[in-house]
C-alpha cells in the first residue's frame, strides 16, 4: 500500500523580518520526512504562507513546532498589515493527497487543535470541513473584526468561544485550524491605486456577494495597487480563466484594467493547462498530449506510480499483477479497478460535453458531475489497494498464535475485526459504484452525443464492480459472528444491487432512444 501524504499550508503573519521566517521555515524542515515546497512572503500582506508535505504523523508535529516558534517571535500588538489576520500563525489548513481521506485529516486537525491550545495556551478554533460550528466552515467569520477586536470580544461574546484552549488572548493571538479541499491562492492587480475600485470587483466576483461560486475576494492596496486578493476553492467548478475575465469585464467599467497577476504558493498543473486551453480555444485538447504527462506515463516516474496491495507495481500493470497467481490483487481490487474505469469514462464525456455550443445549456451540470467523477475515481483508484490490504490483514489474523485460551481469544476478535474491515471494504466500492452508474445515466441522457456509447460502458463497468464487489462482501459477511452486523451489511449491499439493476434498464433505454 502506498504512503499517506498530507499537506499543511500555515499562514503566518510575518514577512518583513527574513530572520523569523527562516527560523520557522528550518523548524518546519527539520522534522524527519517533511518537505518544505514552497515559501511566498508579502511585504504588504506582512504575511507568509509556507507549504509542506509529508507523513501525517510527521506532518501533525511540524505544524505543532512552528505554531511555536511563531508565538515565542510574532507579537500582534506590533503587527500590521493589509491581509486580515488573528494570530501570529494565523491559519492552518491540513489538505489529502494521497493514501488519507478528508475525515483523518479532520482528525489531525482536531489534535493539533487540542495539542496547541493545552500545551501553548493558544486559542484554537476549527474551520472548513472541521469546524463544529457551522458557522465556523467560513474563515471570514472567524477573523471578522481581525486581533483587535477578537482581543476585546473573547471573553465576553460566547460567539467567540474557542474550540480549545483559553478565552484569553495573547500576543500570539488565536490560530485556526482545519482541513479542506485545495485551494489556490491568487491575486489579481489592477493600474490603478484607487483601492475602492479594487473592492467592488472583489465584490463582484465572491460568492458570498453573489458572485462567481467557490470564489472568496477581497480588495486591498498593495505596493502602490488596487489588488483583488482570492481564494479559489474549487478551480475545476469555477476555473481561472472565469475568474480573471470577470475581473477584467469589471475593471473596464471603471475605466481601469489588469495589470499582472500573482500566484500565492503552488497550483495543481491541471488549472493552469485549463486556463491555456481556455484562453488558445483548444477544442480538442486531450491531457495526454502535454509531453510532460506522456513521458512520465511511459517510465512510470512523478505522481503516476501507485503500489499494488504492496508490490511496487505500476498501476498500469494492475493486470499483470491480477495474472500473478498471488491471492492479491483479486476480485475485490479487480472490481474496484473496473468502477474506477467507469467514472474514468463519466469524466471524458463530460469533458466532450462542456465548452461545445450545442451543450451550452447542461454546461454547469456536466462541471458538477466532472468534479463528482474524478472524486469517485479517486476513491475507487485507493481501493484498489484497500481491498488487498484487506485480504492481507485478515490471512495474518488467522496465522496468529492460538496455543492458550487468551491467545486464542485474541484471535477471534482479530479475524472478527479483519473480516469486517474486509467487508466494508467492497461495500464502500459498491456505494462509489453506484454514484458512477447515476452520473453516467445523467451524460448518457445529456452529454455529447457523440460520446454516448462511452458512457454506456462506464455505466457497464461500474454495474460489473458492484456486482463483483457484492460477491466479496457476501463471502465475507459469511465468516462474521456478528451476525447483527452481517445482516445490516446484506441489506445495504441488495439496496445498492436492486437501484443499479434499475438504472441499468433506464441507461439502455436512454442509449436506444438518442443513438437511434
Amino acid at each position: 500500500m502506498s504512503n499517506p501524504l498530507v499537506e499543511c499550508v500555515p499562514n503566518f503573519s510575518e514577512a518583513r523580518r527574513p530572520e523569523v521566517i527562516d527560523d520557522i521555515v528550518n523548524t518546519i524542515s527539520s522534522v524527519p520526512f517533511v518537505v518544505v515546497l514552497d515559501q511566498h512572503s508579502d511585504v504588504d500582506h506582512n504575511r507568509t504562507v509556507i507549504t509542506f508535505v509529508g507523513p501525517p504523523d510527521a506532518v501533525e508535529e511540524a505544524a505543532f513546532s512552528a505554531i511555536s516558534k511563531a508565538a515565542q517571535l510574532i507579537d500582534l500588538d506590533q503587527h500590521t498589515g493589509e491581509h486580515p489576520r488573528i494570530g501570529a500563525t494565523d491559519v492552518v489548513p491540513f489538505i489529502p493527497i494521497s493514501g488519507i481521506d478528508m475525515q483523518e485529516c479532520i482528525e489531525i486537525a482536531e489534535r493539533l487543535g487540542r495539542r496547541v491550545g493545552e500545551e501553548l495556551g493558544i486559542p484554537v478554533y476549527l474551520y472548513e470541513q472541521a469546524a463544529r460550528n457551522p458557522a465556523r466552515r467560513n474563515l471570514e467569520k472567524i477573523r471578522r473584526g481581525e486581533y483587535e477586536t477578537l482581543k476585546n470580544e473573547i471573553g465576553e461574546n460566547p460567539d467567540r468561544t474557542p474550540d480549545y484552549g483559553p478565552s484569553v488572548l495573547g500576543t500570539s493571538g488565536a490560530t485556526v485550524i482545519g482541513a479542506r479541499h485545495f485551494l489556490i491562492a491568487y491575486n489579481v492587480y489592477l493600474n490603478t491605486d484607487d483601492v475602492s475600485i479594487a473592492k467592488k470587483i472583489a465584490r463582484s466576483v465572491r460568492q458570498s456577494s453573489g458572485g462567481l461560486r467557490f470564489v472568496k475576494a477581497i480588495g486591498l492596496l498593495v505596493d502602490g495597487r488596487a489588488q483583488v486578493s482570492m481564494n479559489l476553492t474549487n478551480f475545476r467548478k469555477t476555473p481561472i480563466a472565469t475568474v480573471v475575465e470577470m475581473i477584467r469585464r469589471e475593471a473596464l467599467r471603471y475605466g481601469v484594467n489588469i495589470h499582472h497577476s500573482e500566484l500565492v504558493g503552488l497550483i495543481p498543473e491541471e488549472a493552469l493547462v485549463d486556463a491555456a486551453v481556455w484562453y488558445t480555444q483548444m477544442d480538442q485538447f486531450e491531457p495526454d498530449q502535454v509531453l510532460e504527462r506522456r513521458l512520465y506515463a511511459a517510465i512510470g516516474e512523478g505522481g503516476i506510480e501507485e503500489s499494488i496491495g504492496g508490490s511496487g507495481l505500476m498501476f498500469g500493470n494492475f493486470l499483470d499483477a491480477l495474472a500473478s497467481g498471488e491471492p492479491t490483487p483479486g476480485g475485490g481490487s479487480a472490481s474496484a479497478y473496473a468502477a474506477a474505469a467507469g467514472a474514468s469514462l463519466v469524466e471524458m464525456v463530460a469533458r466532450l460535453t462542456i465548452g461545445k455550443k450545442k451543450y451550452t445549456d447542461v454546461e454547469r451540470e456536466m462541471q458538477d458531475i466532472l468534479g463528482h467523477a474524478e472524486t469517485l475515481r479517486a476513491d475507487l483508484s485507493t481501493a484498489v489497494e484497500r481491498d488487498a490490504a484487506a485480504f492481507d490483514a485478515v490471512m495474518s489474523a488467522y496465522r496468529l498464535p492460538r496455543d492458550s485460551n487468551e491467545e486464542k481469544e485474541q484471535r477471534s476478535k482479530a479475524i472478527e475485526e479483519a473480516t469486517l474491515e474486509a467487508t466494508r471494504i467492497p461495500l464502500d466500492v459498491a456505494e462509489n459504484a453506484l454514484e458512477v452508474m447515476k452520473i453516467a445515466a445523467l451524460v448518457i441522457a445529456k452529454g455529447n452525443i457523440n460520446a454516448i456509447t462511452d458512457g454506456g460502458t462506464g455505466a457497464a463497468l461500474a454495474h460489473a464492480g458492484i456486482k463483483g464487489a457484492g460477491l466479496n462482501v457476501r463471502v465475507n459477511v459469511a465468516d462474521l459472528k456478528n451476525k447483527t452486523s452481517a445482516n445490516k451489511l446484506i441489506e445495504k449491499l441488495i439496496s445498492i444491487e436492486e437501484i443499479a439493476d434499475g438504472i441499468e434498464k433506464e441507461v439502455w433505454s436512454v442509449i436506444s432512444e438518442r443513438g437511434s
